[in-house]
């Protein structure tokens, strides 16, 4: 089992102040266009959670090699960003130990963050008799509302290796409930509002666990991955929310940051 990270930056710049925690290697590729916007502005890393096909995938075990990773290689409390599985993992870690948090950015992560596109499918396994590829097919059309024969067969390879390697919560036996509420640290919550997985509703429900200058931010459209449609409006409000909680060092915005290739 291994974790692998990638520092956005050359060498010579500061070391990163802000870490994209990804759930699976397979769908990495839809988050490369954010990346690669924020890293104009701010050295980023980007922190992956691997396993083998003859590992199991385990939440526990991510979130400990994740601690490893951040109290050996950062003095400071430092930004941590995801999505879905990513965000879920990066909740569960500022809730442990939010003295290394210096913030949080959820995207696609509602009240009940046990809410996935995985929790969707595996209901849809006890209620439909269709056969997991076709499940997988149907998933693909929610989460990126794309119909070509050719591309839905691309996104659903995509999704059966993210549910297969994954750190989920959840199985085909049994769908686990993970506390709802807020974080200590300062928190941003994104979401779309066409998004049929996290939809509105379900980002709302943050409202009574966001503190005074927390942020919940709706993209206009874009479904369940908008940060992928839409990187430049979803980089600009998440370094605004970095803005209001510290000044940003000022010879940060004029360096070109080697962007990450998806």
């Amino acid at each position: 089992m291994q974790a692998t990270s990638r520092i956005l930056k050359p060498a010579q710049l500061p070391e990163p102040r802000a870490i994209w925690l990804g759930a699976s290697t397979s769908l990495q590729q839809f988050d490369g266009r954010l990346l690669r916007r924020l890293s104009h502005y701010s050295p980023i890393a980007r922190w992956d959670y691997c396993v083998t096909p003859d590992e199991a995938s385990c939440l526990d075990t991510a979130l400990d090699l994740l601690h490893g990773y951040l109290s050996s290689s950062y003095r400071e409390p430092i930004h941590l960003m995801g999505h879905s599985t990513g965000g879920l993992m990066a909740l569960l870690y500022a809730r442990q130990h939010p003295e290394r948090v210096k913030s949080l950015t959820l995207l696609a992560v509602g009240a009940n963050p046990a809410i996935t596109w995985h929790s969707h499918y595996y209901a849809l396994r006890k209620l439909l008799p269709c056969s997991r590829q076709i499940l997988l097919a149907q998933m693909a059309s929610f989460l990126f509302g794309q119909d070509s024969p050719m591309v839905k067969n691309h996104l659903t390879r995509l999704l059966e290796l993210d549910l297969d390697f994954a750190p989920l919560p959840h199985s085909l036996w049994q769908q686990n409930k993970i506390a709802q509420g807020g974080v200590s640290v300062p928190l941003m919550v994104c979401g779309s509002r066409d998004d049929m997985v996290v939809d509105p509703v379900a980002l709302e429900c943050w409202h009574p666990f966001l503190k005074a200058h927390d942020r919940l931010w709706l993209c206009p459209y874009g479904r369940h991955f908008f940060h992928y449609i839409h990187p430049n409006l979803v980089s600009r409000k998440i370094l605004k929310f970095w803005q209001s909680i510290e000044q940003p060092v000022s010879n940060l915005t004029s360096l070109s940051i080697t962007p990450v290739t998806s």
